[in-house]
């Protein structure tokens, strides 16, 4: 039997231990490690819990719960970080990505002990993509980015998830998520309250009636109309904005 407690103390310790020979970024970083890592561990006990509540097999957890639960609780430090300690722009994203790297070198390291090293090809894909993934979604968090369409993406592409279930999954995601970014935005003055309620009528009737036109629509043509949806806002982006 695998004990990821003990894995995360040898790993934790050394680091927390480093915390008071090491000044300025370096401990910063060093602590968001520490963090990332700690995030994993709790993430895991989360996903098992909703794994026993709901009746889930390992492979419906790991698709329809583990996503939601590890990006939810990797936001938790970073909405703490930002509100309570009021760090500067710039250094969010260094945060992100310590905690990102933390998680996925923690993640790594669990899956090792649990399935052996033997076969090197896959680990290295493993390590490579797992590493890529937490830190692109760490990154897209401390720049105030939602990694949603990233996970969505990931799910219909290499996953195999079917697009409806994928989008109902990205939809659970964003609820956290939305809810931890709330009290920034709202710090920064970004909430325009006399739009406010008009905005959340609006928002609950159009997505009414998406998801009923989403679940009447095959699933070939939602994909089409998904993919044409990211083109149209990344050329948006790219093209759209006005000159300051």
């Amino acid at each position: 039997m695998t004990y990821i407690e003990n894995i995360y103390l040898c790993l934790a310790l050394p680091l927390l231990l480093s915390l008071f020979f090491i000044r300025g970024r370096s401990r910063r970083y060093a602590l968001f490690l520490v963090i990332g890592m700690t995030v994993c561990l709790l993430s895991a006990y989360v996903s098992s819990f909703f794994m026993g509540y709901y009746g889930a097999d390992g492979t419906t957890a790991a698709i329809e719960i583990t996503p939601v639960c590890e990006e939810g609780m990797k936001l938790l430090p970073l909405l703490f970080f930002y509100l309570i300690f009021e760090p500067a722009p710039q250094e969010l994203p260094a945060a992100a990505i310590a905690l990102a790297a933390g998680f996925a070198t923690f993640e790594n390291v669990c899956y090792l002990t649990e399935n052996g090293a033997a076969d090197f090809r896959f680990l290295l894909i493993r390590g490579i993509a797992a590493g890529a993934l937490h830190i692109l979604c760490g990154v897209l968090s401390g720049f105030g980015v939602g990694g949603g369409t990233l996970l969505l993406v990931y799910m219909t592409a290499f996953a195999g998830v079917d697009q409806h279930l994928a989008q109902g999954i990205n939809l659970l995601y964003f609820l956290p998520a939305g809810l931890m970014a709330l009290p920034a935005h709202v710090k920064n003055g970004y909430i325009e309250k006399p739009v406010l309620l008009p905005a959340i009528g609006a928002g609950l009737v159009c997505a009414a009636l998406a998801a009923w036109a989403a679940t009447a629509m095959e699933v070939g043509l939602l994909r089409k109309f998904f993919g044409a949806f990211l083109i149209v806002v990344g050329l948006m982006e790219l093209f759209g904005r006005t000159k300051e």
